[in-house]
């Protein structure tokens, strides 16, 4: 249930953390951003023409989706090393760049998938979206926004051992860079939360402060390092991928979507 006045709903351009933060503020389009690392790796494949199919649970039932759907499973990044094969794809985007002749994948990812998920039953268009394709995504939402549609970007945030809620400060800049660009492209009244993103994203340095804050260094010290440098990489990606009933795809191969404008 949404409290009255957190919804965000006097101003076009909106910002939320996290599951229960996806429900509270709807939007016509939902931006969901997990920079370490779900969307970084949905951008790295959907890049390489691999349709993503999210998925919520990282257990036998991930398997029989991927079976379902004729898809590969990304594994975890310690399981995949612990192979020490290359050709198992991991959670990791980084591995994404040793795959050939991947059509489809099965990405498990419980906070990421879940927010998508979750955002999608509410009737808001998804997007996924990480510094690397965040201009890009600004630009494809820009007239949607100029045509009256609110945005609502939800950073995912990561999990404390007791489930908490962790606001993760990379998923703040991710968000970030995708609303100062979008508000650089479309004039629209942004909320506080929103404006307090964009501000964060406006005093980050790359790669050094994803390199060095909580979630990077971690990452980092277990071996990951390549990961990181990747998820680091502002706008180097054109690729807006978008949530069509199971899957992800990059909305340039779409047929465009008929008016589902909502006004929310």
């Amino acid at each position: 249930m949404t409290l009255p006045g957190h919804d965000q709903s006097t101003y076009r351009l909106r910002m939320e953390w996290g599951p229960t933060g996806a429900e509270a503020v709807p939007a016509d389009y939902a931006v969901v951003v997990d920079v370490l690392s779900f969307t970084t790796t949905l951008s790295v494949a959907v890049e390489r023409g691999v349709e993503v199919f999210p998925f919520r649970w990282r257990d036998a039932r991930a398997a029989e989706h991927a079976m379902r759907h004729g898809a590969t499973l990304a594994i975890g990044r310690f399981e995949a090393r612990s192979r020490g094969d290359a050709r198992h794809v991991s959670l990791s985007p980084a591995s994404l760049a040793e795959v050939e002749g991947l059509q489809r994948l099965v990405l498990p990812s419980p906070n990421g998938s879940t927010i998508a998920f979750a955002l999608a039953e509410s009737g808001a268009q998804v997007v996924g979206a990480c510094l690397r394709n965040a201009t890009a995504v600004a630009r494809w939402l820009a007239p949607k926004v100029a045509d009256g549609a609110s945005v609502v970007v939800v950073p995912a945030g990561e999990r404390w051992h007791d489930d908490t809620l962790r606001p993760a400060v990379e998923d703040l800049w991710g968000a970030g860079a995708v609303l100062a660009a979008l508000d650089r492209e479309a004039e629209a009244e942004a909320s506080p939360e929103a404006r307090t993103a964009m501000a964060a994203w406006q005093a980050t340095v790359l790669p050094f402060d994803l390199l060095h804050c909580a979630s990077g260094r971690e990452l980092t010290d277990a071996g990951f390092v390549a990961d990181v440098e990747i998820a680091a990489q502002h706008d180097v990606s054109q690729v807006v991928p978008v949530l069509v009933g199971e899957s992800f795809r990059d909305a340039a191969d779409l047929v465009p979507p008929g008016p589902r404008l909502r006004r929310i």
